[in-house]
């Protein structure tokens, strides 16, 4: 039996993020709703919006949500950046080192928690989640603390195969995660407004330019998928010389396409890693 069902998790913070990995862990990892708890700050309707959607418990008050916090196997830290330090120093004295601890907060690294919670020893999942994970299609980057054990790491991996892939990678490619993974879907979409833009220039409307546009875009992630061939294989595939796709990729090529995508991958990384230091430095505000 998967050691996740005997499992009882409190998310502290009720976003998109901790939407979709609630979603998994009921459809596709099998748990039950009552295993899974809610609380957050001040927003009441939106733990009841997410009881009424899947089951799940939740705690609004302050003495409610320490106790869901305090008695949970695992406690998802799912809260903004912003109230990253805040929310951990209030945290801290419900806390076990028994717990596992999974973070999905952008930026927040393992080191920085460990010196709000005073200290190593705690078991920590730092992940990066994308939003893709809502519909079970996610990628999600995973880095441990020393002080996870071989089970509790094993849970950390069944929380996001249950919506998506995983990725293990030492911390210091998790903002390459955040560039490439974390922040991808927006690149496709942002493709795919580019392409639907196109095919409206051409005389289809709206409509019909976006209804192709998505079946093209799923049907070339389908095909690496199934070939198993690279996507510049599969790309030389279909351009044949002199053709119509041949002057399209020329034309993206002058464009400086592959350097622009490469760049934004770039800079979101540095971005996220920006967005680390100002919570760094809000904890060491918040800790003097």
């Amino acid at each position: 039996m998967s050691q996740i069902l005997s499992k009882n998790i409190t998310f502290v913070g009720a976003g998109s993020m901790a939407e979709a990995i609630i979603r998994g862990l009921i459809s596709e990892a099998g748990m039950q709703p009552e295993q899974l708890v809610a609380v957050n700050r001040s927003n009441e309707a939106r733990l009841q919006e997410l009881n009424k959607q899947y089951g799940i418990r939740y705690a609004a008050g302050v003495a409610g949500r320490n106790d869901a916090v305090a008695s949970a196997d695992i406690v998802v830290l799912a809260f903004k950046p912003s109230d990253a330090a805040q929310g951990l120093l209030d945290l801290k004295p419900i806390l076990r080192k028994e717990q596992l601890l999974v973070s999905v907060i952008a930026g927040l690294s393992i080191d920085m928690m460990e010196a709000i919670l005073g200290g190593t020893g705690w078991a920590i999942v730092r992940t990066m989640p994308n939003t893709s994970s809502t519909i079970g299609l996610g990628a999600t980057g995973l880095s441990f603390s020393r002080g996870v054990s071989d089970a509790q790491r094993q849970l950390g991996e069944e929380m996001f195969r249950s919506v998506g892939i995983v990725s293990i990678v030492e911390e210091s490619l998790m903002e390459t995660i955040v560039g490439l993974s974390g922040c991808g879907p927006a690149y496709i979409y942002y493709m795919m407004e580019a392409m639907i833009e196109g095919g409206m220039s051409g005389g289809l409307t709206y409509e019909e330019a976006k209804r192709l546009t998505v079946q093209t875009v799923m049907g070339a992630a389908r095909m690496v998928e199934l070939s198993g061939e690279e996507p510049a294989e599969l790309r030389r595939k279909v351009t044949s010389p002199n053709g119509a796709t041949h002057a399209a990729i020329e034309t993206m090529d002058h464009c400086g396409f592959t350097d622009t995508v490469s760049k934004a991958i770039r800079r979101a990384t540095e971005r996220s890693a920006e967005m680390g230091a100002a919570i760094s430095a809000s904890i060491a505000s918040h800790t003097k």
